[in-house]
């Protein structure tokens, strides 16, 4: 079956638009909106989904190593888009804001959903406020975690958000005062889990109401395991052609439900932004004359937050510091530093990752 057989036109703003039509839309979206708008971004997606090959090319995010393109079926992304729409009972007339970077499968998808289900895309320039220019609120969003800090931050762009009847937030770490924020919502409120190999998320759990929990309920389809080290492993045949060993640490309860208790890999997500403990370290080390090791704390806004731990009675602000700070990224730059009397190693020398992370966190053991 062709990918298109079933998903033949996309509604955006009200406006319904046969896949006959769409190769016009780059043209006529930038003269309406601009050269360099988003809405010229999504026509340019409109183009790819609709056009007759039958894959399209993603961009890994990095949370399991070095970003990277791959090539995906669209039919597994329809069935990927079949199975969110399914779970959470969207219908044809629902809204649904488009507020994620199409380069990412997270912004295709919420595309590929409206196709699936006939939902009215509402296309805004992926930004920290993405509720600011909306007279109301859309029944179906699907947010980072910054971008709903940010948004609670401001009461007019709140009461929005509180009226979106299907809230997903994926893309990075929810902290706890921000699920504490968001428990009180009247609608429903979601924590996802997937990865671009998943084509989106697999499995959601409920962060509001009387079914808030701390697992995730996967997808119909979608068969789990563990790894003889004890991380996720993912069989989902309608969105993936191969089983995935995921870098996360999970476990069951009774109900086949599961829950991630940690990270094998190295990874920051702080905004969204995937930050690689190695690279911030091996950038930083020619430049600074002292033990140190580069971890994490939570975050409220940006999930979770790059920290250093320094074996030397240095602060953000000595020279040393300053210097070597400067020709590094914005987001791999550490916002706090912490003073240790040494720096944690194993036994066999190698840094102790996770007793760095107590320490960033003031735990003890």
């Amino acid at each position: 079956m062709n990918h298109t057989d079933s998903v033949d036109r996309i509604c955006i703003l009200g406006h319904e638009y046969a896949k006959e039509v769409v190769g016009n839309l780059p043209v006529v979206f930038r003269q309406r909106y601009g050269a360099d708008s988003f809405m010229g971004e999504v026509a340019d997606f409109l183009c790819e989904w609709f056009s007759p090959t039958p894959c399209l090319q993603v961009h890994t995010s990095g949370s399991t190593g070095t970003p990277k393109s791959m090539w995906v079926e669209k039919q597994r992304m329809v069935s990927s888009a079949r199975l969110t729409v399914s779970f959470l009972g969207l219908k044809a007339g629902d809204t649904a804001l488009l507020a994620m970077p199409l380069r990412y499968i997270a912004g295709k998808m919420v595309v590929v959903r409206a196709c699936v289900a006939g939902l009215d895309l509402w296309p805004v320039t992926p930004c920290g406020h993405p509720l600011a220019s909306l007279a109301e609120s859309p029944v179906f969003a699907a947010l980072t975690p910054m971008q709903v800090y940010n948004t609670l931050q401001v009461p007019t762009e709140a009461e929005r958000l509180r009226q979106v009847r299907q809230l997903i937030i994926g893309g990075g770490a929810i902290d706890a005062s921000l699920a504490d924020a968001l428990r009180d919502f009247p609608h429903a409120v979601w924590s996802s889990y997937g990865m671009t190999e998943t084509l989106s998320h697999i499995a959601l759990r409920r962060l509001n109401g009387p079914d808030a929990s701390d697992w995730y309920t996967p997808f119909a389809q979608v068969s789990l395991d563990l790894s003889a080290e004890g991380t996720l492993v993912i069989d989902a045949p309608l969105v993936s052609p191969k089983r995935l060993v995921t870098n996360d640490i999970a476990e069951f309860n009774a109900h086949g439900q599961f829950r991630i208790m940690g990270r094998r890999d190295n990874t920051i997500n702080t905004g969204g932004v995937k930050v690689q403990i190695e690279q911030v370290e091996e950038a930083l080390r020619p430049h600074l004359s002292f033990p140190f090791l580069i971890s994490s704390v939570p975050d409220p806004k940006f999930g979770e937050r790059v920290v250093m731990l320094a074996a030397s009675a240095v602060t953000l602000f000595s020279p040393e510091i300053v210097a070597a700070f400067s020709p590094l990224p914005p987001y791999w730059c550490p916002k706090q530093l912490i003073q240790v009397a040494h720096i944690p190693l194993t036994g066999t020398g190698k840094p102790d990752r996770a007793a760095a992370r107590r320490l960033a966190r003031g735990l003890k053991g």
